[in-house]
């Protein structure tokens, strides 16, 4: 499985989009759905997944799917 898929597979476990139909435009609050907590946990289990550690800012800042697997590709390349 590919790392975009897999965390794909991740946001899924929290919404009703299937990983394959999930696009990089999508917000993860108006178009997903996702609660406060939902967001915080889905943080959670990208940084145990992937071995990455977000800083708060960082988190705060994120706003659509695409911007978390940027966010995710960028930390990965820094460590």
């Amino acid at each position: 499985m590919s790392r975009e898929m897999k965390f794909k597979t991740i946001i899924a476990q929290y919404c009703e989009v299937l990983p394959e139909k999930m696009k990089g435009d999508l917000r993860f609050r108006e178009d997903l759905g996702f609660s406060s907590l939902d967001f915080m946990s889905f943080l959670g289990e990208l940084e145990d997944e992937f071995d990455v550690e977000l800083e708060i800012e960082q988190a705060t800042s994120i706003s659509t799917v695409g911007e978390a697997l940027e966010l995710l590709n960028e930390l990965d390349m820094a460590s």
